[in-house]
């Protein structure tokens, strides 16, 4: 297996993304479906450009990431022109598979507006079917696993759905 890369023990900074006006709804904030465009731009800069299995990995060895399971959070709105990023946390991850966790901050006013939590698999494209990460990926992804191991566990992690009713 090759050398695995160093990362800090912290969550992975993303780059500045900007709400859009088509990505305002008739409420004058960023619509739920954007959070999720938003999100997932953030988790393809991640995946291409830090784990290495991402879009270019796709196009050159026919593999990709393909989601799983996954959970939002809104906890505050976003409205035109804020600024916001997100912060990538993998929480567990093994041969084919990454569970992590992103959080998104509004740069305006340093809040978070929003968590994403999802299960993605390695998959290759041509039988449709998950498969080990290749050598080099796999290192990274474990690398990134080991490095957030001792973060804590983000509140919203593993939630489950309904509606809480006071006893």
């Amino acid at each position: 297996m090759p050398d695995q890369p160093s990362f800090a023990a912290e969550p992975y900074r993303t780059r500045t993304q900007t709400v859009q006006q088509e990505w305002i709804d008739y409420n004058d904030h960023m619509n739920v479906s954007y959070y999720l465009l938003a999100f997932d731009r953030a988790i393809d800069e991640v995946f291409d450009e830090i784990l290495q299995v991402g879009e270019s990995q796709a196009k050159t060895l026919r593999m990709g990431p393909m989601a799983l399971q996954s959970q939002l959070h809104y906890l505050a709105e976003l409205r035109l022109g804020e600024r916001f990023h997100t912060l990538f946390q993998v929480l567990d991850a093994d041969h084919k598979r990454v569970h992590y966790f992103a959080t998104m901050i509004n740069e305006e006013i340093g809040a978070r507006a929003a968590t994403y939590e999802s299960l993605s698999m390695n998959v290759d494209l041509e039988v449709r079917r998950s498969t080990p990460y290749p050598a080099e990926a796999a290192s990274r992804v474990e690398a990134l696993r080991a490095a957030h191991a001792g973060l804590p566990r983000p509140a919203e992690a593993g939630a489950v759905i309904g509606i809480r009713r006071k006893s």
